[in-house]
This record gives C-alpha cells, structure tokens and sequence, in this order.
C-alpha cells in the first residue's frame, strides 16, 4: 500500500486522514443526510464502506440492534467476495481466520448396504483455477466488523447508529432532501423517541422482512419450495471422517445434508433435511426442536453417530424464491425525470436457500453497486441518471441467481435414486463452479457498459464481467505482484493501457499518453477538478511487453509517473511490465498491438479500446462523468 506521499506517516497507514464531513463528523444521528442507508447487514456495511470514501458525502447507517451482529445466519464467502475484500484492504486478515474450502466430498448410500452411506467422489472446489483467491468460511458477523472498520479508518469517518429503527418513509417535493424518514431510538438516553431524518437518497437493506420495501410498494414475488431444512451451528464430537472436509450427503431413508466446517478448527455447520412441507402446514415446521433436527442429522450420518455437545446458533426454514420487479422506488408510470430516491438491496429485494452459499456475497455486491454511484453522483463527478443503472443491472443478476439455485436446492432435496444418474450431483457442483463462485456476472451495455466493438484486443478480460488479475512485474522495484490487486475500492476509474511492442518514449503508447496528459478531452482533464491530483478520479497504469528489466523509466511517459499528494511526489507505482514467469499479454489474451482496458470502480470492466482511439475513450467518460 502507498502512504507518506503527504507527509510522513508514523502511525496505522490504513487510518486514512480525516477530510470533509469526517472532520466534523457529530456523534449523534442528524436530521439531515445525504444517504440514509437501513440495516447493518453485508449490503448496508459495504455501503457504508465505500461512501466514507467520499468525503463530501454525508452518509449514515441506522441499525435497530443495539450493537454488532453477534452470531451471522451465513457463512459462504466467495473468491469474487474475497476479491472484494482485497480492494477494501482485509482480504488477508480475513483469510486467516477463515476455513478455507479446497475440497468437496459427496456421500451416497452404500451399494452393499443401502442403509448406510459412502464416499463416493472427492471433487476440487476449484477445477477451473477460475480465481487466485480462496472460497472461505466465516461468520457474516466478522464480514461486517471488516467493512465497518474500513468505514471508520476513511476520510468520512462512517460508524454505524446502532439502537435506531425504521419506521417508515415518504418520498416528498422537497428540493434539497427528498426522502422524510421515520425513525425511532430503541436504546440509549434517547430510547422511545421519534424523529424523522431528511435525506437525499435512502438505500434499504432490512433484509427479507424489509420496511424499506414496504414503504415503496415494492413485493417479493415467488413462491415457496414446499422443502424444509433444519441449520445448525455445533460443537460436537464424531466418527464421520469428513466431519472437517464441505460435504454433500444424501441417504437412502433420512433425507439428505449439506455439511460445512466453520472457522476455529471445531465448529461445523450442518444443513440437515427436514423432508416436504404439507400445503396445510401453517409454518408447523418452523417449530421443529432442536433435538429432532440433531436427531435426522444422526440418521442420515448412519453409520455415523454426531455427538453435539454445544449448538452456537439454529433455525429452522422454508426454502422460498422470491423477487422484487424493480430495486428502486420508480413506479412504471413515472413522468420522465423521475429518478430513483430509495434504493434495495440484499435480502430487501432477492430472497432464495442457503444451499449455493450466495446470499451474503450477491448482496455484498449489491452493496457494492448502488454505493459509489450514490458517491459519484453526490460528490459531483456524474449525473444523477448514472443511479438508473442500479436496478438495471442488479436485478437480472438476482434474477439468474434464482434460477441457478432452484436448479441447486432441488438436486439436494432429490433421493439418489431419483437422479438422472450416479454421479449427477457432483458433476452439476464441477460443471457450475463458476456461477456460484461470482465469476459468471456480465453487465449488459449502457452508459456504464461499452458495446465490444474492440474486445478481440484483450479476450481474457471481457467486456462486462469483473477484471480478472493476473501477475505484473512493478518496474521501479521489479516485484512481482498482482495487477488487479492494486487497485483500491477508493471511488476511483481504472485505465489500464497494455502497451504495444514499441520501446517506452516512442510509438501509439506515446502518442496516447500525451493526450491523457493534454488534451482537454481526456478524463484526466475533462473529469478531474484542477486542484485534485491528475489520478484523484481516474487512475491511469501502464502495462509494458518488455521484460522489466529492458523498461527504462526515465523514458517511461510522466502521466503514468504523476506528482502526488501535498508534497507533490513522484508515484513510482503505476508502470509494470512482464517478467520471465509472467506475461500477462499471453496469459489474458492482449494484443501484441497493444490495448486500452477501463475498469469501473467496482472492478468490471466497462470498455476495451485499441491504443490510438482517444476520441472513443473520451466518448465513453463524458457519458459517465461530468
């Protein structure tokens, strides 16, 4: 990471310095906001996260609890979370303490003993190498206290209101704060009074219970599955030998498992079914006892035996899919000009089983999404139409998750027998990884997404779907490092040029750079306030063919060796190039002619250009950005 480049830093590099509303950030709730966010879940604490980085932005996050989450309902972590993570500076910390899967065992019962159940295939995670981060386990509480860390060591200082609940809200004329929202402090000196809270934008993510949603007429839309699955966290001691490795166990009599072990070496999780649901059932079976849930757990272990000598947290559910039409508050009759006020995310506008392990890192990226377009449009750098892409591209993303794990929980609730064939399971689990993994988001085209005109230039970064890092060697030091691991979820563009094969100081990477440097339609002149830093919006990296050896900085061009911060120093940072293990044009597909990738703040890449299409590159930005 880079600090000093204001003076020197002695103290935790990653406290940013206080800025904007942080200075004077009051302790105590406002009236008056620029977002409200709801709900202190992953969507909410991610969005607090990045709105702190946007120091003109004042941005609070309201939280009945009266403190943090405890005990988290999930577990799952992603690699496209943990790619997440690492622009939010945790990813390492985090994976220490996480349980990280690297294997899946699947179990069926026993063809000499169909009462008792075997191994039969042990399945890599990963088959693909789709990500060079883990898939994790680890408690959504722990997810959270990450995100709010990070909010707290940013320039806008966010800490979440924790004791105050939504009421309701109302979307009225006023010009300045349009959203007038209802709430209530449930705990402190303050408990038992009301208050409406003024704000600009409000960002809903009560989970499935949402009063958010409510109050914009907006409703989950689906059905249930009529299937019933008993969860429980335990410490427990047993003879089942992949009791530490994720399973998927199915048995001829007792239904069937998803087994997955938890972080700190002991705990594991057990999703254990609780078979079909009578349509007359009246929620009967939400009322099941512990000790029948432990009970079918043993069952379908047999020959196993499960001895549970603590339980952390269960709960019993009903596998339900359901979907929110649109994640804003525009109604379909909406006069042109109508934006979008209040915004859903999460579990407020997706709801589905736990089976695919997607409901905390799709609402992350939900999160994610509507946050630093909130910051782009209330800092100044976009129009306001910019938060119309929200709900766009949001909503067919949960819609494709729906449809993913419908297919996922039915192959889990089906007896072996009733399988297309011995092995169906597994293979579904291999054939798919991708999709649960979060690699298989694409953003259709809009303003925010360039048609591929271009994309032959670099095919292993499509247009649409999320950067995928590869190694570089940094010039300056010759370290080998990841490329997409550099950039920092700090708000900011991403313009990567991979250049062509011409030394650096001459050739289209030239030509180009000079342009980025002086032409007023370039981003960094046409987008960037005279005061800021030339990258302070749009960060501009180079990529070289040569070995890091042959690059010579000093001929290297100065918009990608920029002056920074208040003393003005040369940031040594941003110009890389291949080493003898790492050719990064090989490995992703870049033309040896060289190519131009913009990324967007949240790590999707928005366009691919050739070197020499300055007037296309300004064309995209000034559709974005004011």
């Amino acid at each position: 990471m880079q600090f000093h480049h204001s003076g020197y830093v002695s103290g935790d590099p990653r406290v940013e310095p206080a800025a904007g509303v942080g200075l004077d950030r009051p302790a105590d709730l406002p009236d008056e906001v620029d977002v409200l966010v709801v709900g202190a879940g992953p969507a909410g604490s991610v969005a607090l996260a990045q709105l702190s980085q946007f120091p003109g932005v004042s941005a609070r996050l309201i939280e009945k609890r009266p403190g943090r989450l405890e005990v988290g309902q999930a577990d799952g972590i992603q690699a496209r979370s943990v790619e997440t993570f690492q622009a939010f500076g945790f990813a390492g910390r985090f994976t220490e303490e996480a349980y990280r899967i690297t294997s899946m065992a699947f179990w069926n019962p026993d063809p000499d003993d169909p009462s008792g159940i075997v191994r039969t295939a042990l399945v890599p995670d990963d088959p693909s190498g789709i990500s060079e981060f883990p898939h994790l386990i680890l408690n959504q509480a722990r997810v959270q206290d990450y995100f709010v860390e990070f909010a707290a060591r940013s320039p806008a200082r966010g800490v979440p209101d924790y004791g105050v609940d939504f009421l309701g809200l109302e979307v009225t004329d006023d010009p300045d704060h349009p959203v007038h929202v209802q709430v209530q402090h449930v705990t402190g000196p303050r408990a038992g009074e009301r208050r409406t809270v003024r704000a600009r934008y409000v960002l809903g993510c009560d989970g499935a219970r949402s009063g958010v949603r409510e109050a914009i007429g907006r409703r989950l839309v689906g059905q249930a599955a009529m299937h019933a699955w008993g969860v429980m966290d335990v410490l427990a001691n047993t003879d089942f030998p992949d009791y530490r490795t994720k399973c998927a166990i199915q048995s001829r009599d007792g239904g069937s498992i998803l087994l997955i072990p938890r972080e700190g070496g002991y705990l594991t999780r057990f999703y254990v079914d609780l078979g079909v649901v009578g349509e007359d059932d009246a929620g009967a079976v939400r009322r099941t006892p512990l000790a029948d849930i432990v009970a079918r757990a043993n069952a379908i272990l047999t020959p196993y035996t499960l001895d549970v000598a603590e339980v952390a947290w269960w709960s019993v559910y009903e596998v339900g899919h359901r979907l929110t039409d649109r994640f804003d508050d525009v109604p379909d009759d909406a006069p042109p000009g109508r934006g979008p006020r209040v915004f859903i995310a999460g579990d407020a506008c997706h709801t589905h089983s736990a089976k695919a392990g997607q409901g905390m890192n799709v609402s992350i990226q939900d999160g994610w999404n509507i946050a630093w377009k909130l910051g782009h449009v209330l800092s100044g750098r976009a129009p306001e139409t910019l938060l119309e892409t929200y709900s766009a591209e949001r909503q067919v993303i949960a819609q494709d998750l729906i449809t993913f794990d419908k297919e996922w929980s039915t192959l889990m609730a089906t007896a072996p027998e009733d399988l297309p064939e011995p092995g169906y399971l597994q293979d579904f689990y291999t054939k798919t990884f991708e999709f649960p993994a979060g690699f298989m988001t694409q953003y259709a085209p809009s303003v925010l997404i360039a048609q591929p005109r271009h994309q032959d230039l670099a095919a292993g970064f499509p247009i649409g779907k999320r950067f995928h890092s590869t190694w570089v060697h940094r010039v300056a030091d010759t370290v080998p490092l990841q490329l997409g691991h550099q950039a920092r979820a700090d708000g900011r563009w991403r313009v990567y040029v991979f250049a062509d094969r011409a030394a650096p100081g001459s050739g289209p990477v030239q030509d180009l750079a000079t342009w980025l440097a002086e032409d007023p339609a370039s981003p960094l002149r046409a987008h960037t306030p005279r005061e800021l830093d030339t990258h302070a919006h749009v960060e501009v990296v180079v990529v070289y063919q040569q070995p890091f050896a042959e690059v010579d900085l000093r001929r290297v061009p100065e918009v990608f060796r920029p002056r920074t911060g208040a003393l003005g120093l040369l940031d040594w940072e941003k110009v890389y190039a291949t080493g003898p293990d790492h050719d990064v044009f090989e490995v992703r597909g870049v033309s040896r002619d060289g190519a131009v990738v913009v990324v967007r703040p949240d790590q999707y890449v928005a366009d691919v250009l050739p070197l020499t299409a300055t007037a296309e590159l300004a064309a995209f930005f000034d559709g974005v950005l004011i």
